[in-house]
This record gives structure tokens, sequence and C-alpha cells, in this order.
């Protein structure tokens, strides 16, 4: 088997902090100016799409994973144990997915499994 070598981005980090009200203000401006980017007015993912039920966006989000580590569902299958009719069936929305599942997966995609939760 092809052993996995697609590095992540590292070149990313998210900050949270605890403070004074009256000082946000001037933190956010200083941590633009270093090049941070102000994400108080994003949506979460999940959020933005509204039209699709929960078992269809867990199916999007495997999908769009493994589509990211460049993988086939027949890889995914061989990787995980999991066969690839069920795994169509859970991109597609017509199969739920499983802790235990999920799990598999989020190992085999380098994520956490709670996303297809």
């Amino acid at each position: 088997m092809q052993a996995h070598t697609k590095k992540h981005r590292t070149d990313t980090v998210e900050l949270r902090f605890i403070g004074p009200v009256n000082k946000k203000a001037r933190a956010i401006e200083t941590l633009k100016s270093l090049g941070f980017e102000d994400m108080n007015n994003a949506v979460p993912w999940r959020d933005a799409y509204l039209e699709y039920s929960e078992e269809e966006l867990s199916g999007k989000a495997l999908a769009g994973m493994r589509y990211r580590e460049g993988l086939t569902q027949v890889q995914l299958s061989e990787m995980t144990g999991i066969p690839q009719r069920h795994i169509s069936e859970m991109e597609n929305g017509k199969r739920p997915i499983g802790k235990e599942t999920a799990k598999r997966l989020g190992k085999a995609l380098n994520a956490s499994y709670k996303v297809f939760l």
C-alpha cells in the first residue's frame, strides 16, 4: 500500500483570548496589523448549508475530506475496512455514519471524527 505523503497546511493558527472588554477593539486592530483576520462574523459551516439534512452534511464532509486527501472510495475502503458501497451510501446521505465508523474515517482522513457526527 502506498504511504500517505500529502502535507497539511501548518502556516496558520487560530487564537482565542479572554480579557477586558474595553481593550477588545485595540487588540483586534493590533492583530490585524500583524496579518491576522477577524473571524467574529464567520458562520459555522453547518449553518451555511441549511438545505441539507444531517446525513447529507456528514456525507458531503466525507466526500470533501476524501477528495482533499486524494483518495478514491476504493482506497478509503481498503484503509478503513469499510465496504466501498457503504462509503458511497454515506457520501450520498443514504447511510448514517456511526461513532465507530466516524473514528475509522477520521483516522484515515486525518480529521476529527466529530465532523461526521
